[in-house]
């Protein structure tokens, strides 16, 4: 009966479950290193392991048990409990209750700093800033220092503490992360340790701490051997989850806490070890049997699958075979299909879009809901297309993992330059363009807009104000511009690339990321040429524009269906019936940014991998023939042609079915109309009179 608890588990599982545990005397097992590969029940076998402690007589009191979300934290605890009940009836909820020490590890160490604050040297009731908050500390420090009157462009609140975190979670030098991460920041080196400096200190003489000190303040902590042993003898088990994700400064807490890995078992899979942005390191999962010596940790593997068919799992593993350094294991499963997945070529972005959207449809007619469909992208910026066919459709969509393509800033910013040259009277979007000027603020911005308003010739009125006060010469070139877009000079759709001609300075001096987000504007230009003029771009993106969503949002209000839109980062840990992944070509998997270093280049093909593992049933890779790209070299605006990624190479097109979609245009039925003029504001004036 005692066993009753472990049934439904496969003999892998159940091997990592009671590794180490029933040992005679008492005696707690050595380090545990369990890779659970992708939909084999990786929190099913944790929860199971904590709650077999329990069962076995282990002090949930003396239990540490750390994951990456509190709600990860909580289902957990919720599991543990559910099956403790099965064996210890009533008296289960008394136990698990007292697993009190799970959480995240910040949360756990905020815990603990609080605990030893006096022997630390900080006061009991510091606070802790949020991210928001140490930007803004940032930026007073960054103004007292006289490093946002600089002439030439110092980085901004924003980019000063990413770096700062970088810095700290990554055990690396400042020159180090500014070199492989922010090489443009490169020539303040100096001053961005200065400014640390006094941000450390504003900090300890505010009394407060930033999130990244809930690790750093601990690291530290656990660095004294006394005090490391007298918090590592609070706990008797500790278990991590997602190992794979943490980064080099929490791997320095655990080895303190358990140098010798008595009782510690960590979980993860390095195929799906994609966030070294995050400053996390793949190395944590690959060396961690290596840390403990005489003997190294114990390896238990998990490679069943219940989430997806053997077609899919043959090609998934087809493709992370092909890693440089891994540790070999094979998913399988007991879900056969004749189903293999399908790899299309179209002919590009457009096509790709109108593909999508079919295919979503035909799944839809068979019983699989738009919720049970996903469309997974490298970069929140390869929707866009998309996104404007699934609105132009009616097709609902929530999109995870960042804002959505026409709500985001640079994007407004462009569209609205162009509705003010369409429209100079629309204060919104005049409000908006003119704050894109140095010098102009909202009551400058205000100002003009009430004195064009007042003129029946706005923009003749625009040009003869004189230029406000600091604006220099983007005052005469924003009239210009203003003015030639108004006489449509330029024509159709080529009016868009004079306005992000225009734009991409300002883009340059409001934005630390204005390259990411000049791929947006190269997106938009190549949209508005399926348009046949400015209006009718204008007018269908204005209709119906999507609601801006991001990692927190919720779903369509309106809708009891939705496709799913995610980054293969978001979209990690969940699953769908139905996947389609967009471009798998060079050059967006792998992007372009992420073939500078063989890591780096393993992180890609671990990413495509981490994709292709969240589809159940079918499982579709687009290969669009070309892009359009602007400014290449001499050669100007141009379409180029993009091939298959180099991580399915020839020898794996056996695990996929090919197909291609050319697209099916009818043609267009064009009536012609006698030309006919009526007032219809006067009409609709003369209502009311």
């Amino acid at each position: 009966m005692a066993a009753a608890h472990l049934e439904k588990l496969n003999d892998r599982q159940r091997e990592a479950v009671e590794h180490g545990i029933g040992l005679p005397d008492g005696k707690i097992g050595g380090p545990l290193l369990i890779i659970a590969g992708a939909g084999s029940g990786k929190t099913n076998t944790l929860a199971h392991r904590v709650a077999h402690l329990i069962v076995n007589g282990a002090d949930p009191r003396r239990i540490l048990l750390m994951t990456f979300s509190r709600r990860a934290a909580s289902e957990m605890a919720r599991r543990v409990q559910r099956i403790c009940r099965q064996v210890l009836g009533d008296n289960a909820a008394i136990l698990t209750d007292a697993l009190a020490w799970a959480g995240t590890f910040h949360g756990i160490g905020a815990r603990l700093l609080r605990m030893y604050a006096e022997q630390i040297g900080l006061s009991v009731d510091f606070t802790i800033h949020d991210r928001e908050d140490s930007a803004d500390l940032m930026n007073l420090v960054r103004h007292d220092l006289g490093f946002s009157a600089k002439q030439s462009r110092f980085p901004t609140k924003g980019t000063c503490i990413a770096i700062y975190s970088r810095v700290v979670n990554s055990e690396a030098s400042i020159k180090e992360i500014l070199k492989s991460s922010y090489p443009w920041v490169l020539e303040w080196e100096g001053e961005l340790k200065q400014l640390f400096a006094a941000y450390v200190e504003a900090k300890q003489t505010q009394n407060v701490l930033d999130y990244d000190d809930l690790l750093l303040y601990w690291a530290q902590m656990v660095s004294e051997p006394e005090l490391a042993e007298d918090v590592g003898n609070r706990f008797d088990h500790i278990l991590v989850d997602e190992y794979q994700d943490t980064n080099r400064l929490q791997a320095s807490i655990l080895m303190s806490l358990a140098p010798g890995g008595r009782g510690l078992t960590v979980v993860g899979d390095d195929a799906q070890s994609i966030y070294s942005f995050r400053a996390a390191t793949i190395r944590n999962i690959l060396d961690f049997p290596k840390e403990f010596s005489p003997r190294p940790a114990d390896v238990i593997t998990l490679d069943r699958n219940y989430r997806s068919t053997q077609p899919i799992l043959a090609a998934a593993n087809g493709v992370i075979e092909l890693a440089r350094e891994r540790y070999t294991k094979n998913l399988w499963t007991d879900r056969a299909s004749e189903q293999r997945p399908v790899l299309a070529t179209v002919k590009d972005e457009i096509d790709q879009a109108a593909y999508i959207v079919e295919q979503v449809l035909a799944n839809r007619e068979v019983g699989v809901t738009l919720k049970q469909q996903a469309v997974l992208f490298r970069t929140s910026s390869h929707s866009s297309a998309l996104e404007i066919e699934l609105t132009r459709r009616n097709i609902p969509f929530v999109k995870f993992g960042g804002l959505k393509f026409l709500d985001a800033a640079h994007v407004k910013d462009m569209l609205a330059v162009m509705r003010f040259s369409q429209n100079p009277r629309d204060r919104v979007a005049g409000f908006r363009v003119l704050k894109l000027l140095p010098g102009i603020g909202p009551q400058t911005a205000g100002k003009i807009l009430d004195t064009i308003a007042a003129d029946p010739e706005p923009l003749q009125s625009l040009a003869e104000i004189p230029p406000p006060a600091k604006t220099g010469d983007d005052w005469p070139a924003f009239v210009t511009l203003v003015t030639a877009l108004r006489k449509a000079d330029a024509g159709w759709p080529a009016e868009i690339g004079t306005v992000r001609m225009w734009y991409e300075p300002h883009l340059d001096r409001i934005h630390e990321d204005a390259d990411t987000r000049k791929d947006d504007l190269l997106q938009l230009e190549q949209i508005a040429g399926g348009y046949v003029s400015r209006e009718r771009f204008l007018t269908e993106l204005t209709l119906d524009p999507p609601d801006a969503t991001s990692d927190q949002a919720g779903v369509p209000l309106l809708d009891e269906d939705y496709l799913i839109l995610s980054t293969i980062h978001s979209a990690k840990g969940q699953e769908w019936r139905a996947v389609f992944m967009l471009n798998v070509v060079d050059g967006c998997i792998p992007s372009d940014l992420g073939t500078g270093s063989t890591p780096e280049l393993e992180e890609e093909r671990r990413l495509l991998y981490v994709g292709m593992t969240r589809a159940r049933d079918n499982l579709t890779l687009i290969t669009p023939q070309r892009f359009f790209t602007h400014g290449q070299n001499a050669q100007g605006d141009r379409h180029v042609y993009a091939s298959r990624t180099r991580f399915i190479p020839a020898t794996l097109l056996q695990f996929f079915e090919t197909a291609s979609w050319p697209k099916i245009s009818a043609a267009a039925n064009e009536q012609s109309s006698r030309q006919v003029r009526v007032d219809i504001g006067a009409r609709m004036r003369s209502m009311w009179k």
